[in-house]
């Protein structure tokens, strides 16, 4: 049977995972009485919730004698590290564009990474039954982009191809659709070319992801670069380690539509999994004891944001939690680093504090989300940049951003980025009232920036960025124009005293809300903090006033959600999160040694 291997590359919310789900449904993967749900590739909850790719997956679907192995990438930068690994391990990629929206950031990113690697790219423009639908234009974006990655000349000749991904149909034209995606695997068969190998060269597996299985344990994900493997072999693992001794497969397994079924033999060229193999890392090499060589390490682009994860220290610590201690956190965080190399964790002066480095906020953000649904309870700082010396000045990291936005708002989102150090680098109007704005801006001025966008522009701006590179350090950016409302005391609060605080700014809690001494509890109009009393109740008397019957009307208090909390806390500010709350807290609870600290600064 004939084998190719493709990688879908998309932004985000351009129909990747539901054409996916066509291509799985019209090649029979699905039984006919098999209940399925919408984007089937988008497993983790936080995915379906998002709408976004957070982890690759492999899937395989057989046509007319030829089997596709589908890889569904990230399409959001943050996920790099997934995205690069994801592309060692095909022939092709399949370039999916919406018809309407044309190439943006995280698009440009993943396909640099495709084309610098070689790959024959199949472009597929989707969505072109959109009322705004524009394929002819877009395709020329799409041109352009190539031009400007300097795409190789069999790469710029790429096969086109018009779908509606929703109702899995593609055709030659945006007008002329089929009743099906087999144009679509036609141009994939005879774009990508099949796996390639060298018959006397011995066994090379290259590791690209792991996973985990309750029954067999850790799992080796990659590809058969040469030779053949099989169930039960002796196979040792080779990379910057010193080789260990040779390690029995006690598993292998192949892709079966959206899962692995056990084999017996695979193929260069084929993708497994494969248990057994206990202390294997991403981008090491499993080959033959008896010739053992070993393939380039995987990799990646390194961290451009830090954060501190600490053992959750505030006085309502412990109360809906399951793993509380700092031991809990080590192994939490060292078992994440295992499968994601774009994540580091180093230890801090402070025994209960880690250093956890990342590619973005939303990285950052989702591997916290993950810990508090698994009943985690921890505090994080707010995300810094990482920062270079070269000689003798500090670099920082910059990132293109591209903003689509109504016209009458392009004004107050320039103003806000060029306080924030950013530099416009160009501006379209497509004649729709939508104009889209490219800068380029400190991966720090972003910090923040796009909840306040939202506010400016009353929603309706649309935000993407991709790290661009290291610049000199632009000087100082004020994150936050404001100050907070900080609770004094303990206790439960009462709307009487919310009533009188709320009129010095947005408050984050309502009445009868368990605050203590240290907790952020509201935005204040003003730049500098306030220590307040939000549990303060009405005095009892017996003598009447004109006042006494006046109604309590309180404002609805600002929930925030995980990336808002990052996005607004100061240096000195700790986001405390648990399975079933989010908190906002001062890094030192006790005022005296806040004041004391903050004259230290």
């Amino acid at each position: 049977m004939e084998l190719r291997n493709i990688a879908i590359i998309a932004h985000v919310d351009h129909g990747k995972t539901t054409l996916v789900d066509a291509m799985l449904r019209q090649t029979g993967t699905f039984a006919a009485h098999q209940q399925v749900v919408e984007r089937v590739m988008d497993s983790m909850d936080l995915e379906r919730e998002k709408g976004i790719t957070i982890m690759a997956k492999v899937a395989s679907v057989t046509v007319e004698g030829t089997r596709i192995n589908i890889v569904d990438t990230p399409g959001h930068a943050d996920f790099g590290g997934e995205v690069e690994r994801s592309l060692h391990i095909v022939d092709g990629a399949l370039l999916l564009v919406d018809a309407s929206e044309g190439p943006l950031p995280q698009t440009r990113y993943v396909l640099h990474k495709a084309l610098h690697l070689g790959l024959p790219v199949v472009v597929c423009l989707n969505k072109v039954d959109r009322k705004d639908a524009r394929p002819k234009e877009v395709l020329d974006e799409v041109y352009e982009l190539f031009f400007d990655l300097d795409a190789a000349e069999h790469q710029i000749e790429f096969p086109v191809v018009y779908a509606n991904a929703k109702e899995g149909r593609a055709g030659p034209q945006a007008d002329k659709l089929g009743d099906d995606l087999k144009l679509l695997f036609e141009r994939i068969i005879a774009t990508v070319p099949a796996p390639t190998h060298d018959p006397e060269h011995p066994l090379q597996i290259i590791v690209s992801n792991l996973d985990a299985d309750p029954y067999v344990g850790r799992l080796a994900i990659g590809r058969v670069r040469h030779g053949e493997v099989t169930d039960g072999q002796n196979v040792v693992v080779l990379g910057e380690r010193e080789p260990g001794p040779a390690q029995r497969i006690s598993k292998l397994m192949t892709p079966s539509g959206l899962g692995w079924a056990p084999s017996d033999k695979a193929e260069a060229g084929d993708i497994v999994a494969i248990a057994g193999l206990g202390d294997v890392l991403v981008g090491e090499t499993i080959a033959d004891p008896t010739d053992a060589r070993a393939l380039p390490v995987l990799r990646v682009d390194q961290p451009s944001l830090h954060m501190e994860f600490g053992v959750n220290t505030s006085p309502l610590a412990g109360r809906d939690g399951k793993y509380l201690t700092g031991r809990h956190l080590k192994a939490r965080l060292e078992r994440e680093t295992l499968g994601n190399v774009s994540i580091r964790v180093q230890q801090t002066a402070q025994p209960d504090v880690y250093e956890v480095q990342g590619r973005g906020e939303l990285q950052l953000a989702v591997l916290i989300e993950q810990m508090r649904r698994e009943g985690y309870e921890l505090q994080v700082s707010k995300p810094e940049v990482i920062t270079r010396e070269e000689n003798g000045k500090t670099l920082e990291p910059v990132e293109d951003v591209t903003i689509d936005v109504p016209e009458e708002f392009i004004g107050v989102v320039t103003e806000q980025l060029s306080l924030r150090k950013g530099r416009m680098a160009s501006l379209a109007n497509h004649q729709t009232g939508w104009v889209r704005l490219e800068f380029r801006v400190p991966a720090r001025g972003l910090l923040g920036f796009r909840s306040q966008m939202l506010t400016d522009t009353k929603g309706t701006a649309i935000l993407h960025h991709v790290f661009a590179g290291y610049e000199p350090w632009m000087g100082d950016i004020r994150h936050r124009l404001t100050g907070v409302l900080v609770a004094d005391r303990a206790g439960n609060t009462t709307g009487y005293a919310l009533d009188q605080l709320q009129e010095r700014g947005e408050l984050f809690v309502g009445p009868g809300t368990e605050v203590y001494q240290g907790m952020v509890v509201g935005e204040n109009a003003r730049q500098e903090d306030i220590d307040v009393n939000p549990t303060r109740e009405k005095q009892k008397t017996n003598i009447r006033s004109a006042m006494a019957d006046e109604a309590i009307r309180l404002v609805p208090p600002r929930p925030m959600s995980l990336e808002q909390a990052l996005e607004f806390i100061a240096s000195d500010e700790l986001v405390e999160l648990t399975p079933g709350s989010i908190r906002l807290r001062k890094r030192y609870l006790d005022p005296t040694v806040r004041k004391r600290e903050a004259r230290k600064r």
